[in-house]
């Protein structure tokens, strides 16, 4: 078996990477090391890029069409990880899930038409909404203060729907920037109350690949013949495998109602054509990285352990919340007595780290801070030793 290489640290500034070349526009500085946007510092499994290797050894890079084991990779993945079987007519490809959401949003939905989001919550969901002229209709999360712990207030979900009557809502399953996997039950009424309302489901299952501690991740579309009903759901490759550079996602759609005339708009207006490289790489990824993927997911927990460990012991006035999914730590902050603002000064110029800002997933993340631990272990651990000094009080 191949012992892959989490623990190399690699340089990626020149390399048009966001994480690092785009602080400055960013941060306002660039002296920072990054824990922000979300993918990883590891080197991408070499079975895709010797496949992408083995694809330029040939000359001609004219228009393609995808193989039979690209839509294979992807049916094959979800039925072996997820248990979800998907037929291949249900199945289509998008540049990004962020772009499958916005196709959603302006197929479905008309300017002023309310869209139903969980703040806080991934910021795209608002700009797409925002950007496209509709209405966000806001369901916050529940906290609970005494044991740091997160829930849908599905009562408040199911009160919204009935009378408020969105047409659509965006799933985060698992949820960014929380790391929540929503159980069973919770999706189920989710379901139930959407397809009473005639509201259609956008789920964004993009982290469902990087489950933790033997978790598993429940699709969206497979819970109940009422989620069968309502749902778009959208995945891909690129956080799973560290290649969003390739812009490779896929969407799924079960009821030939919503599906037929959806998909037929996306391919009347070119959107669903997968470029060379998506190809290549996708179909690499799901047929040859699954050892690649059962060695990250564990140190991934072990950086998430060190994570905990480092401020029980140095900074216990902050408190991350342990994921159930990904590699994203929500770190709540609110003890430091801080505002937002000082608390980004402080990270930024003292520390000189670069992590998201909580309020950018919504005001529910004032105090909070998203935290990325895809990284070498001995590099992040160097980058969190800059913070007490900078945070004690």
């Amino acid at each position: 078996m191949v012992k892959y290489d989490f623990d190399s640290v690699i340089d990626r500034r020149g390399t048009g990477a966001i994480k690092c070349d785009c602080l400055q526009e960013w941060f306002g500085c660039t002296d920072l090391t990054p824990l922000w946007i979300a993918d990883m510092d590891f080197a991408v499994c070499p079975d895709i890029t010797d496949a992408l290797r083995q694809r330029l050894d040939h000359p001609v890079l004219g228009y393609c069409s995808a193989p039979d084991s690209y839509w294979e990779s992807i049916t094959g993945w979800l039925r072996r990880r997820h248990a979800l079987d998907v037929k291949r007519e249900e199945l289509t490809f998008v540049a990004g899930v962020v772009a499958g959401i916005a196709f959603a949003v302006n197929y479905f939905s008309r300017e002023g038409d309310k869209i139903l989001i969980q703040p806080p919550v991934y910021h795209p969901f608002r700009q797409v909404i925002e950007g496209n002229k509709r209405q966000v209709l806001a369901n916050p999360l529940l906290r609970d203060e005494a044991t740091g712990h997160y829930s849908m207030n599905i009562d408040e979900l199911e009160r919204l729907m009935e009378e408020e009557r969105p047409r659509m809502m965006i799933l985060c399953n698992p949820h960014n920037p929380i790391g929540l996997q929503w159980d069973t039950e919770t999706l189920r009424r989710v379901a139930s109350a959407a397809r009473r309302a005639g509201c259609i489901v956008v789920s964004d299952e993009i982290h469902g690949d990087l489950m933790l501690y033997g978790r598993p991740h429940i699709p969206f579309a497979s819970v109940s013949d009422d989620a069968a009903a309502v749902s778009v759901s959208l995945g891909a490759p690129s956080k799973t495998f560290n290649i969003p550079g390739m812009c490779s996602s896929w969407m799924f759609v079960r009821n030939p109602q919503l599906r037929e005339p959806f998909f037929g708009w996306l391919e009347a207006n070119h959107f669903c054509e997968p470029p060379l490289g998506a190809i290549v790489a996708t179909d690499a990824a799901y047929h040859h990285g699954e050892e690649w993927l059962s060695q990250l997911i564990p140190y991934i927990e072990g950086n998430i352990a060190a994570v905990e460990e480092f401020f029980a012991r140095e900074l216990p006035q902050v408190h991350p919340v342990r994921p159930e999914a990904s590699f994203l730590v929500w770190l709540d902050c609110r003890a430091l007595g801080y505002t937002q603002q000082e608390l980004i000064d402080r990270l930024l110029h003292k520390a000189r780290v670069a992590l998201n800002d909580g309020t950018m997933f919504g005001q529910q993340g004032e105090g909070f801070m998203r935290l990325n631990v895809a990284m070498p272990r001995a590099a992040l651990l160097k980058a969190l030793s800059a913070l007490p000094a900078a945070l004690k009080q």
